[in-house]
């Protein structure tokens, strides 16, 4: 046996053992050495069952993702499983923690399944552009039939074991030793003569209302995975499970998934899957340094931001004081952290009682006293600098030795915050989206006296409160919202020079924005951007059509959703298109002698995200993103950016950098030239045929 495949056989019973941690990935070695414990057992009588389990915290959960980059080496999953499935004497799958991918491929190749309660089984290949390529497409329908299955393969959620067994993916559910229990179930199965019991036998049970179920879940794909290939493609592959042998249909599977694996959808999310893991490299942060304890937090300010940090917090059980300047507010607040957990317990995802405890986490205060022995206070107000400093020389005076001072800012220089406290080594950025009991993304700002161990801290809290961590360093905007301001620059300009809102946001939904940049700042309220813009008077050009959108609006008061009015009219919370905005702003542009023109798709796409990403371009070039995989974790983490095209700086890669290049060189010809003129880098990369993953490369970071 291989060192992470063992086999024994005591009483009669084989049992095939899978020890490669953390997760028991089926990666070659353990494919290798499942092959040969299935072959050794075939050569063998001295056994009347197998079972197979998996040491350590979970079965197998997955397979070696890098592999579709080098190459699979044989055994193949495919065959692999088939000859698991093909064993002569009953195999049983002893499953605990997450069957996923392979895992769960593996689990319906044997012949019955035993399940720890706490168990979760699932197929999310879909998460990675591609569909479940071992077998699980035909498996999957005959063993639960076709809508349960492609309802398991389109959510890539996994099933909780308790819906597993009512789905028939697994046999038993036990409340004890899960390998016991599936020995104890083997042998009995045994005992009572019972042989082998193939999926690949089985028909799917709603064989007959095959195309119903097929044209509901098109149906569903069209809507809600809209430019996406591997969905339609996995219905294609289970669709085949009710029409073609067993055989014919593990050959279609295949066919299909060589076909994804290597398209940009795959390629994408893999790229991004690498990429969330990378975020946490940081030059500087080396094994001898330590994060320090966050057993108490104080947030300051009780508004909508305050609130959701809070509840990430107590969501860990982490004891959060909430300090704001009146009662008032913090009675507000508090409804609304209790009105967002109510919620949560309608839909079944937390009880009262889980409601009640982390309620009880939070104490209000009016008294920056109260937070004399926190680790860690944020601060979350409103984005004006002087109110900043104000809090900050509070939280100095009374917060221990040791503490973390963060700032919640978006925009503003936080090292001019840490420079009014005496311990600027202690002050951090921590950009935290809206809403922050929601929202995956946290940007972590690092200040130029900012010390390792604050920001290994940051990294270490990011994860502890399941979000996706990203550093960046201090600069207008930071990393997001620096590439935003000329994402939004130019859907306002278009708007100005004859398109309307409809048609900016349109081509950008269409194309895989989860929301247009204008029905953004209608939902987040016009003035914030505004209003972040007048405190910043030294980042707005002499430019009078600058953001003249928004500030007309603001000057209306037509600020967006929450006053039924903004770029769009809001009528019973529908969206609409505004006549009265269009031709007020249409009539602006003309007083501003802005050039009339009526931009395509085509050209919204290209101004929109090419803007974007030359200025991805400078932020790397100045230091302040780390890497362009990272730039990608933010607009795909925190800014509504189709994962499935991989971020803007792997989008821009698989547009050529040459392309892009050349159509900033031409909007600077026909366009205002202060806004296009190619980042040095860009220049660079395109004229030397290189990428922005190339770049990443090349740092060695």
């Amino acid at each position: 046996m291989s060192d992470v495949v063992t086999l024994s056989v005591s009483d009669r019973i084989a049992t095939v053992t899978i020890d490669s941690p953390p997760v028991n990935a089926a990666d070659h070695p353990v494919r290798a050495g499942l092959q040969k414990a299935f072959n050794d057992l075939a050569g063998r009588s001295d056994f009347d069952a197998v079972v197979v389990i998996c040491a350590g915290r979970t079965f197998m959960a997955g397979a070696d993702i890098g592999e579709f980059d080098t190459g699979i080496k044989a055994p193949h999953h495919q065959d692999l499983f088939n000859l698991v499935e093909a064993c002569a004497k009953p195999v049983v799958a002893a499953l605990h923690g997450t069957a996923l991918g392979a895992g769960t491929e593996l689990a319906m190749a044997c012949h019955y399944r035993v399940a720890d309660k706490g168990a979760r089984i699932g197929l999310p290949e879909l998460s990675l552009g591609i569909i479940p390529g071992a077998g699980g497409t035909q498996r999957a329908p005959r063993l639960i039939g076709l809508d349960a299955a492609m309802d398991l393969v389109l959510s890539g959620k996994p099933a909780p074991a308790a819906k597993a067994l009512e789905l028939g993916l697994v046999d038993e559910v036990v409340a004890s030793d899960v390998n016991a229990a599936a020995l104890a179930f083997t042998k009995k199965l045994v005992a009572e003569g019972k042989g082998v019991r193939r999926t690949c036998d089985m028909t799917p049970k709603d064989a007959a209302k095959a195309a119903e179920i097929i044209a509901a879940r098109q149906a569903q794909v069209a809507k809600t995975m809209r430019n996406r290939t591997s969905p339609l493609k996995a219905l294609e592959a289970m669709a085949a499970a009710a029409t073609l042998s067993f055989a014919e249909g593990l050959k279609l599977e295949a066919d299909i998934s060589k076909q994804l694996e290597h398209a940009v959808e795959a390629r994408a999310m893999r790229h991004l899957f690498f990429a969330d893991r990378e975020v946490r490299k940081i030059p500087g942060i080396t094994k001898d340094i330590k994060a320090r304890p966050i057993r108490k937090v104080g947030i300051i300010g009780a508004g909508t931001m305050g609130g959701g940090i809070a509840m990430c917090f107590a969501n860990i059980g982490v004891p959060v004081t909430i300090i704001d300047v009146s009662t008032e507010n913090l009675d507000r607040g508090f409804a609304v952290i209790r009105k967002n957990y109510e919620r949560s317990v309608s839909r079944g995802s937390l009880t009262q009682e889980q409601l009640e405890g982390r309620m009880a986490l939070l104490t209000p205060s009016t008294d920056y006293a109260a937070l004399k022995d926190a680790d860690l206070a944020i601060e979350a107000v409103f984005e004006k600098m002087e109110l900043k400093k104000d809090i900050f020389t509070k939280l100095d005076a009374v917060l221990p030795a040791g503490a973390i001072l963060g700032t919640n800012t978006s925009t503003l220089d936080i090292d001019e915050i840490a420079n009014i406290t005496k311990r600027p080594a202690d002050v951090i950025g921590l950009h935290f989206f809206s809403p922050a009991n929601v929202m995956p993304l946290l940007e972590i700002v690092q200040g130029a006296k900012t010390s390792m161990d604050v920001l290994l801290t940051a990294l270490d809290m990011a994860k502890l409160i399941k979000k996706t961590g990203v550093v960046s360093k201090v600069c207008y905007g930071f990393i997001g919202n620096r590439m935003m301001d000329p994402y939004g620059r130019e859907a306002e300009r278009m708007v100005l020079e004859g398109a309307t809102p409809v048609e900016i946001d349109g081509a950008l939904e269409e194309w895989g924005m989860a929301m247009g940049i204008l029905a953004v700042y209608d939902m987040a309220g016009v003035e914030v951007g505004d209003n972040t813009r007048i405190a910043n008077p030294h980042m707005v050009p002499d430019d009078p059509s600058f953001y003249r959108c928004s500030s007309l609006l603001v000057a209306n008061k037509w600020l967006g959703q929450k006053v039924g009015r903004g770029y769009y009219r809001y009528d019973g919370g529908k969206r609409a298109s505004c006549p009265e905005v269009i031709e007020m702003m249409h009539a602006e542009g003309k007083r501003l002698n802005v050039p009339a023109r009526k931009p395509g798709k085509q050209e919204i796409l290209e101004r929109c995200l090419y803007s974007m990403i030359n200025e991805g371009a400078k932020l790397l070039e100045e230091g302040i993103a780390l890497r362009a995989s990272d730039i990608d974790v933010v607009y795909t983490a925190g800014y509504g950016f189709p994962r499935y095209r991989g971020g803007p700086m792997f989008y821009a890669d698989t547009v050529g950098l040459k392309v892009i290049y050349d159509k900033i060189v031409e909007f600077g010809k026909t366009l205002d030239p202060r806004y296009w003129t190619p980042a040095p880098l860009l220049e660079k990369l395109a004229k030397a045929g290189s990428t922005f993953a190339q770049w990443d490369a090349s740092q060695g970071k």
